[in-house]
């Protein structure tokens, strides 16, 4: 409508309509179109090209046929591209790749389709209770560790505590069976003393929903420990966080290798990694804590402990500096011999 009424103006004014269209960039035969919709009272908005109702269009049991492939439980992991195909060489359908995209879409079935595709939002996701110490609930998972042997793969197999963050047993295998998940976690059982509490003081286990965590003898171990068995949802790394930022710790340390030569370079190196992890490395997420004092109930007492000295250098830092600027600190009286004067920390 703009471009007609400025057209119209410039030809008022002397301006061609050719010369208007030269500088709007516009083809002339539009600007005629145009008008000639204008005067015809018709709509000037864009419609699709092509026919409204062409004679080639899709047979009503063309578009079910289509549909009723798609929903199909032997075909619900093909693309749309594939499922075509498929229908094509079945003599089911013979459409093109777009016309299946558009009744695919139509009917709400265009979501990501095979292996790749994303969870269906149906996925309940696990209900995590609030911790108040450790062994309350724990978290396990396994991770590939490179060999010098480009795709094959040791695998380190890894349990942990979620309050305290601490390393509770952890095993390198060759293989990434059920048999060497369920030793990890029977040996965290025994280490941790689990079958000496009551059920009801039992931690419960999370984990993601690979063949080995699903697999029986696994289940078999939680429902005979009276443990409550959880799952995350399908990729979803967020369900089982503390885990897969375990891994990441581990991988991103400086002196990680590269490749293992072997599972008993891995050991060696674990056999390490984990006693300086649990009683060395201060943890950002526990308040700086060492995960073993975390385990062990310790926890705050240190950060107590850590803000009571704070706050005395504080206050010792005030009166050093009220002192050489020639002021009383009204804060600390220094005529009390028996006060007790935090050390200066220089």
């Amino acid at each position: 409508m703009e471009v007609l009424e400025v057209t119209r103006d410039a030809g008022q004014k002397g301006v061609s309509c050719r010369r208007s269209c030269t500088h709007l960039r516009i083809q002339r035969s539009r600007v005629s179109r145009w008008r000639r919709a204008q005067r015809c009272g018709e709509s000037l908005e864009n419609g699709k090209p092509g026919p409204g109702n062409p004679l080639h269009r899709l047979l009503p049991a063309e578009r079910e046929q289509i549909v009723a492939l798609a929903r199909r439980e032997d075909l619900v992991d093909l693309s749309h591209r594939e499922l075509t195909v498929t229908a094509w060489d079945q003599g089911w359908a013979y459409v093109s790749f777009s016309t299946t995209y558009r009744v695919l879409k139509a009917a709400g079935l265009m979501g990501m389709r095979g292996k790749n595709r994303r969870h269906n939002g149906s996925s309940v996701a696990p209900v995590r209770k609030d911790l108040t110490g450790p062994n309350q609930r724990w978290c396990w998972d396994i991770s590939y560790l490179k060999t010098p042997v480009k795709g094959h793969f040791l695998y380190l197999f890894m349990a942990l505590d979620e309050y305290s963050r601490k390393i509770l047993n952890w095993r390198i295998s060759w293989s990434m069976n059920a048999s060497e998940a369920k030793a990890l976690l029977e040996g965290a059982l025994a280490k941790e003393s689990i079958l000496a509490l009551p059920e009801d003081r039992r931690p419960e286990i999370i984990n993601d929903r690979g063949r080995q965590m699903k697999a029986r003898p696994v289940r078999q171990v939680f429902a005979d420990h009276k443990m409550p068995h959880l799952f995350a949802r399908p990729r979803t790394p967020n369900d089982n966080p503390f885990i897969e930022s375990m891994f990441s710790t581990v991988k991103t340390d400086s002196e990680f290798p590269d490749r293992f030569q072997g599972d008993v370079h891995a050991e060696e190196y674990f056999g390490k990694y984990v006693p300086w992890y649990n009683h060395e490395h201060y943890h950002s997420g526990i308040d700086y804590v060492t995960p073993h004092q975390a385990h062990t109930g310790q926890r705050a007492a240190i950060v107590e402990e850590r803000q009571r000295h704070i706050h005395q250098q504080r206050l010792r830092r005030k009166e050093q500096n009220r002192l050489q600027s020639g002021l009383t600190c009204p804060s600390m009286d220094t005529t009390q011999p028996n006060q007790v004067r935090p050390h200066l920390v220089v």
